[in-house]
């Protein structure tokens, strides 16, 4: 397994320590650690079935882990992480402003104005009443990555988050990168390809 070179703990920032995460009763991940900053962006990077998903699914909550993962200094919460995986995570039969509505009201922080500005930044407002089964690859994916843009929280975790994107949107995701993490944000992302945004890298499968 892989880990950082720089193992600090840092005061203000996104840590793990002994991370083993465990899928199917099989353990996936063993012994990993890593500090990221407020500010950074961590590219996890490794083939086919070496962790990269399992990893970013454990900090997200939603695989069995042994270790610590902490948030400035305090255990991580979900209230805390926005996690957008390989899939897009949408509701089928909900048109593009209403997936966004959905999740916002989901998050109970957005308001529609804010629904509004997350399409626009994500190219997609000429969409917002088009069901989802008129939208191309690359528009479901802007669409399942205008979420971010729709509440405010300080942990981005990305799946293969090119996956579909033009260069436009590629252009759009170095952008808004850039912005959460000038405002304290940190982003955790895995990837097959080089990422335009990247502090860290963490090599899975690197002996």
């Amino acid at each position: 397994m892989g880990r950082l070179s720089n193992d600090k703990i840092a005061p203000r920032g996104l840590t793990c320590q002994g991370l083993s995460v465990w899928r199917n009763g099989a353990c996936v991940v063993r012994d990993l650690g890593f500090a990221l900053d407020r500010g950074q962006a961590l590219m996890i990077a490794g083939p086919n079935g070496s962790g990269k998903t399992s990893i970013l699914r454990a900090l997200a909550g939603f695989l069995d882990f042994d270790g610590e993962i902490e948030f400035d200094a305090m255990p991580l919460e979900a209230s805390q992480i926005h996690y957008v995986g390989h899939q897009s995570g949408l509701k089928q039969h909900l048109s593009v402003a209403e997936n966004l509505q959905f999740m916002a009201a989901i998050l109970r922080a957005a308001t529609p104005a804010r629904v509004a500005e997350a399409m626009a930044v994500w190219g997609v407002t000429r969409l917002a009443g088009s069901p989802l089964g008129e939208l191309s690859a690359g528009q479901l994916r802007r669409t399942a990555m205008a979420r971010l843009a729709v509440v405010s929280r300080p942990i981005w975790l990305l799946d293969e988050p090119l996956t579909a994107l033009d260069q436009a949107g590629r252009d759009i995701l170095a952008e808004q990168v850039a912005s959460h993490c000038a405002a304290g944000g940190l982003v955790v992302a895995s990837s097959h390809e080089p990422l335009p945004f990247v502090d860290q890298r963490l090599d899975l499968g690197a002996q």
